[in-house]
Parts: structure tokens; C-alpha cells; sequence
């Protein structure tokens, strides 16, 4: 996630999205990403999470 997050920042990135299965959630919250929003394929729920790349 480093080189992802560095590779962001070289080009202008501000913010990561990701789309999280629910089992996955809480590897991406101690990330530092937040969930923003539900979005559903079916009876599939995921989970789309955000992460801001501004500096502190």
C-alpha cells in the first residue's frame, strides 16, 4: 500500500478509493481509510472507503 499511496502522491492523487468487502473493512480502517458509502451488485454488499493523501 506504500508504493501505491507514494505512486498517488508522484502524479497528484488526493484521495485513495477503494471498494472493501465487508470481511475486509477492518484491514482498510487501520489503513486509515474510512468508509463513505454502501453500494450494492445484488445482495452483495461493498463497502467504499476513503483515504485522504493531504499531508498532516
Amino acid at each position: 500500500m506504500a508504493e501505491v499511496e507514494r505512486a498517488a502522491r508522484e502524479v497528484g492523487v488526493e484521495a485513495l478509493t477503494v471498494p472493501s468487502s465487508v470481511t475486509a473493512e477492518h484491514f482498510y480502517s487501520r489503513l486509515g481509510f474510512k468508509a463513505v458509502r454502501d453500494s450494492y451488485h445484488g445482495d452483495e454488499r461493498t463497502i467504499i472507503m476513503e483515504r485522504s493523501l493531504a499531508p498532516p
